[in-house]
């Protein structure tokens, strides 16, 4: 076993060999939008970033399903699984099973294994003094699901929602070919800075550009009109012991298969932001910088 059970990783490294190790993981959610394709994509994506968060590739995925067939018909549930095998696709996986029961209420997601060479994944706790921060998407997918179950968004705005919850993190895997990236994770349901205090150790301290921080607009709007998810508050109940500063509630959201948090060399970032936005990330953005800290200080600290 390489990863730590105790760092709060996103997926399991395990060593086979010298050259190979398997990187598994499972997720699952409930509807965050009424086609069953496009949730199948969404929570496809969410299952399969954890791969991607350890640099890894994926080789096979398995369904996990729970489903209401005495009150949907079974041409949903062949959708939602559509929606998922065409992502697992999508990335070069395969879909080789799963599982399904009966359940009230629906969820879906996957149980994904991957590959890496031992030596050469993405753990999320071992980010360096001088590092800067990248972000790969935008924040608020977490206030816009809540905002499409109320019936509060316009078409566009769905869309916009479904597009970023539905892109793969796959991609930026690739683009940081050649780069070192120090430490990584994803974007999901403990929020920006609850993920941000995962990446965190005794000997470091976090700097974040709130300015630079990348939020969808219309998240912008309905959070303030109150719409947020209970998640985020709960992420604010924990997090915000951890951060010196008041920090704006969609810092918190509970994000839906959110973007990466990559800990790069001020050298590197540069190039590997321009490289992300060319393969599709196009509102990444360097977010922070990784500081020796201080006894006194906090781990998060907001400028």
């Amino acid at each position: 076993m390489l990863s730590s059970t105790t760092s709060n990783e996103d997926a399991s490294v395990f060593r086979l060999s010298d050259d190979l190790a398997l990187v598994q993981t499972l997720d699952f959610i409930t509807p965050v939008v009424n086609d069953p394709f496009i949730y199948g994509q969404i929570a496809a994506a969410n299952s399969l970033s954890d791969i991607f968060a350890m640099g890894a590739s994926v080789i096979n995925a398995l369904n996990i399903v729970g489903f209401d067939s005495c009150n949907l018909e079974s041409e949903i549930l062949s959708e939602i699984m559509a929606g998922g095998a065409s992502k697992v696709k999508e990335c070069g996986g395969v879909v080789v099973g799963g599982h399904s029961i009966a359940t009230p209420e629906m969820y879906y997601g996957l149980s994904v294994t991957g590959a890496i060479h031992p030596n050469k994944f993405w753990a999320n706790n071992t980010a360096k003094v001088g590092d800067l921060l990248i972000l790969t998407k935008p924040l608020g997918t977490g206030v816009l699901s809540t905002a499409i179950k109320g019936d509060m968004l316009n078409l566009d705005q769905i869309k916009e929602a479904a597009f970023y919850m539905s892109q793969l993190n796959f991609y930026a895997v690739g683009a940081m070919s050649e780069i070192f990236v120090h430490a990584a994770t994803d974007i999901t349901g403990f929020g920006f800075l609850g993920h941000l205090f995962e990446m965190g150790r005794d000997d470091i301290a976090f700097e974040i550009f709130t300015q630079n921080v990348p939020i969808l607009q219309s998240a912008k709007e309905m959070a303030d009109i109150g719409l947020l998810p209970e998640g985020s508050y709960k992420n604010r109940d924990f997090a915000s012991a951890y951060v010196d500063g008041k920090a704006d509630m969609l810092l918190y959201d509970a994000q839906t298969s959110g973007g990466l948090l990559l800990a790069i060399s001020q050298k590197d970032a540069q190039l590997a932001l321009n490289r992300l936005k060319d393969v599709g990330y196009t509102q990444s953005a360097i977010v922070g910088e990784v500081f020796e800290r201080k006894p006194t200080q906090k781990l998060i600290n907001l400028s």
